[in-house]
Order: structure tokens, then C-alpha cells, then sequence
């Protein structure tokens, strides 16, 4: 079997790769909920299983042009809310809408190492992001984050006009950094978007996977997160942090 050439270029997924998602948005709901009439009704594991399962529904539709954002945004909080009784008017539910992301914006974190891991790739690669999600979100999320000096393409579906695993997203990402599929490493936290994605136009991924998963295919790289740091550097580019100090 041929040795893999070495990486030039590593490119991440944002949102659960970089960014904690799943536990802004847990947070979010916590303190967006704490003041409905129905807040003792909630359980919060439940709330936050039901959100991700619209959103999981409902991104693909505002992507496509079906439902503008905002449309979108308040159709899935009416039924997100709808168990418990609803708001009482589409202003309403507006209303606790603003209220979650402005929650939401206040709340944003980073998955645990991912900031340590950029700085100790950025000075050795070539750095992207290749996303499903708006630009302007993204470029105001990893400026929150601290990590926008870190990255030398942001690529979205937005600017993209297909979402991952479209290989035409991945193919933009490496027209953008100048890398070819051989020396590109894509690390993502989604099965379908990331891994077979990367796997469809030839890179190696890496898969972060945190919530414990089953792996379909063993051969495809695995983490559940981004420390300890040497030994997450040594799987996704073949070196210890020794080596990069």
C-alpha cells in the first residue's frame, strides 16, 4: 500500500466541530425558557432533542430557498413550543425568538481544544473552514470565538449555493487553499456531510466524534474531542505536538 502524502491543508466543519453547538444551544434554552409560564412543564433534555430535530429539518429547507430564515425561524419555535401550549400570537413567539439569540450570541463557546488545536496547526497548514450555514453568521461566529486570524478560507454553502457533501463545496475549499484532495484533511463531526463527503472527492477525514456514535467504517480516522492535544495532532496530520514546538 502507498504511503499518504502528508498533509498541506486542513479543513474543519464549524458548527459541533470548532464551535459547541449542542451546548450553546442547551444553555440558550435553559435561560430562554426559564421565564415562560409553562418553564415548569420543560424538560430540558427533551426540549433540546426536539429543537435539534427541526433544525436537523429545517436547515436543508432555508438552504434551498424554501423558507427565508426569519420564516423558518418562527415556524420552528411555534413547534418547538407547541406541547406545552405555545405563545399566544406570531409576536410572541418573535418575541421569545429575539430573546433566544440574544441568548444565543451571548452563550457561544468553542468545543474544548479547538482553539489550542488551530494555533498549533496555522504556522504548518493551510486552514478552512467548509460549512452549511450562512457567511455572515459564520464569519460573526468565529470572530466571537477568537478564531478568524486562525483561518485562511471560510467557504459556505451560502456563497457556495450547494452544502456539504456536494462535492463541489469540497472542490471550491481546495481551489480556494490550492490543495488537492491527496494532502487535504477534513475534520467534521457529521457522518453524511463530513466524513462521506471528504471520502467522495478523495481526501482523508477525520471524524470528531463526541457523543459517542457508532463508526460505520473503521477505517475512517476517529476522535471524541480535541485533547489531549498530541495525540489529536498525531491522528489528524500524522505528528505530535514535540514535533510542532
Amino acid at each position: 500500500m502507498p504511503t499518504p502524502s502528508p498533509p498541506t491543508t486542513i479543513l474543519f466543519d464549524l458548527d459541533d466541530t470548532l464551535f459547541d453547538h449542542a451546548g450553546t444551544a442547551r444553555a440558550t434554552l435553559a435561560a430562554s425558557t426559564s421565564q415562560l409560564p409553562f418553564a415548569s412543564e420543560i424538560i430540558l433534555d427533551d426540549l433540546y432533542n426536539r429543537y435539534s430535530e427541526l433544525l436537523e429539518e429545517m436547515h436543508p429547507l432555508v438552504l434551498a430557498g424554501q423558507y427565508s430564515y426569519l420564516e423558518a425561524r418562527r415556524l420552528r419555535f411555534q413547534r418547538l413550543l407547541a406541547p406545552y401550549g405555545g405563545l399566544a400570537s406570531e409576536a410572541a413567539t418573535d418575541e421569545f425568538a429575539q430573546l433566544y439569540y440574544a441568548h444565543y450570541l451571548n452563550l457561544r463557546q468553542p468545543i474544548v481544544g479547538a482553539l489550542a488545536l488551530l494555533e498549533a496547526l496555522k504556522p504548518h497548514y493551510r486552514i478552512g473552514i467548509v460549512t452549511n450555514n450562512r457567511t455572515a453568521e459564520q464569519e460573526d461566529k468565529l470572530q466571537h470565538l477568537g478564531m478568524r486570524h486562525l483561518i485562511d478560507a471560510l467557504i459556505t454553502s451560502e456563497d457556495v449555493g450547494v452544502p456539504k457533501p456536494n462535492p463541489r463545496i469540497f472542490q471550491v475549499a481546495m481551489q480556494h487553499l490550492g490543495s488537492e484532495p491527496a494532502t487535504t484533511v477534513m475534520v467534521g463531526d457529521n457522518w453524511n456531510a463530513d466524513v462521506l463527503g471528504a471520502l467522495a472527492v478523495g481526501m482523508r477525514p477525520v471524524w470528531l466524534n463526541r457523543f459517542g456514535a457508532a463508526r460505520l467504517l473503521p477505517e475512517v480516522e476517529e476522535i471524541t474531542g480535541f485533547e489531549p492535544l498530541a495525540e489529536v495532532l498525531q491522528k489528524i496530520v500524522g505528528y505530535t505536538e514535540k514535533t510542532v514546538n
